[in-house]
């Protein structure tokens, strides 16, 4: 997994301009108007070869009683605790504020590595005011110009610098399996069934679980962590009272630890346009993955139901054609004793390795069976495959042309080994490189 870095505040100091200036593209909404920024927004990153995710937060206005300023608040909190590295970000031209003085009071509480931001020092004139926030005692402030890009140099090295000191492992032999989907759809139900016992609080209001709930435990011998996530919902359905949007960096950063992910879909309700994008964030980190599908107790059904209902849910998940369904009951208990066989059998999937040899092998039956396409006049060729990781399974294959390989023709090649080799549960990654000639060709 790796490093979360947060970006935390007051509102309008800067922090989505500078997140944008990170990533290197607009991804968070930039303007003017205190509050912009009211949820998470989070993208990876990559500076002197260390990779990271970087969260963008709302604003922390410790003072404030507005509902936005609260929701703010607690965005950034929840960011703090998930972060492992905290950018404190600060206006030099406002100077120190009193609710600078609190943030940095909240922070120092979290006891994790903090680097100290002063925005906005431009011009000459602004530089002074640098050295008025050591009063803040979160250690050396760092003055850029996110706007300007100035400064940033020093500021990711100072970030990165504390990556080395970083358990990226996240856990040793234990399998991480994230239960995950939107509120109300009976994870924590199925967490329960699982592990025998009442494990989490189990309601029909959405949103009872706020936290990912780690609970360890051992299926036929091997070590297992169930982790019960949060609902994510769609923001447009959240009311502003709610903190259900709060759990959403936990809920993501619950998928991108785990090894194995269960997403589950209520059976009455059907699939949303919330459980695609759930089931396509699963898909974009390479996890291994099970759709259970949840409630069948309560639907009418007949010798068909069930692959009509799969069908159906395939025009939406065409994308991730690859995963098992399991129609359950974690009510009733029906099929429960499934869950743990499909989720060991995709985690194997996952690890799969094919050696050289066979690879090369499909690869060249699939270019006799459906030779590239001829591009302006240039044909593409394949010389050689081979797998280079697992999780999920990789391959590189080398051409001549890279820019050759059409999206259609590599998504030929994709399924061509998934069928050949009966890889499921699993997304597989395809890497094109052109093939270095040797002095003798």
């Amino acid at each position: 997994m790796k490093p979360l870095v947060a970006i935390v505040g007051r509102p309008n100091v800067g922090k989505s301009t500078l997140f944008n200036k990170i990533i290197g593209k607009r991804v968070a909404i930039v303007e003017d108007t205190p509050g912009v920024t009211r949820d998470r927004i989070y993208a990876d990153g990559e500076w002197l070869n260390y990779k990271f995710t970087l969260i963008d937060t709302g604003g922390i206005e410790p003072e404030s009683e507005d509902i936005i300023a609260k929701q703010m608040r607690r965005q950034a909190e929840l960011a703090i605790e998930t972060a492992h590295v905290i950018v404190f970000i600060v206006d030099g031209r406002a100077g120190i504020t009193s609710a600078d003085e609190e943030v940095s009071d909240m922070l120092r509480r979290c006891k994790k590595p903090i680097v100290l931001v002063v925005n906005k020092v431009d011009h000459p004139k602004f530089e002074d005011t640098v050295y008025d926030f050591y009063s803040l005692g979160i250690g050396t402030p760092i003055s850029i110009s996110a706007e300007q890009g100035l400064g940033l140099g020093d500021m990711l090295d100072e970030i990165v610098s504390y990556f080395p000191g970083i358990d990226e492992s996240e856990d040793s032999e234990s399998v991480g399996i994230a239960v995950v989907g939107r509120p109300n759809v009976g994870k924590s139900s199925i967490v329960n069934a699982l592990l025998g016992h009442e494990r989490t609080i189990v309601s029909n209001i959405p949103g009872t679980t706020r936290d990912a709930i780690d609970s360890p435990f051992t299926w036929n011998g091997q070590d297992f962590t169930l982790i019960d996530t949060a609902g994510i919902r769609r923001k447009r359905s959240i009311e502003d009272e709610t903190v259900e949007r709060y759990s959403v960096i936990r809920s993501l950063a619950a998928i991108r630890r785990c090894d194995v992910a269960l997403i589950v879909v209520d059976a009455e309700r059907g699939l949303s346009e919330q459980d695609v994008r759930i089931a396509g964030y699963v898909h974009e980190e390479g996890k291994a993955s099970v759709l259970i599908i949840n409630k069948w107790d309560l639907i009418e059904k007949d010798t068909y139901t069930a692959e009509e209902f799969k069908k159906k849910m395939l025009v939406d998940l065409a994308f991730m054609s690859y995963v098992p369904m399991l129609f359950i009951s974690a009510k009733t208990g029906q099929r429960v004793n499934r869950v743990m066989e499909l989720a060991n059998y995709a985690l194997a999937q996952n690890s799969m390795r094919i050696s050289t040899g066979k690879l090369n092998d499909i690869v060249n039956e699939a270019v006799t069976m459906n030779e590239p396409p001829i591009s302006s006049g240039r044909r593409l060729r394949i010389y050689y495959s081979t797998q280079v990781s697992i999780k999920p399974p990789t391959f590189v294959i080398f051409v001549n042309e890279p820019e050759l390989m059409h999206f259609s023709y590599r998504r030929y090649l994709e399924n061509y080994i998934r069928k050949s080799f009966e890889i499921v549960a699993t997304p597989i990654h395809l890497i094109i490189r052109k093939r270095e000639r040797d002095g003798n060709n």
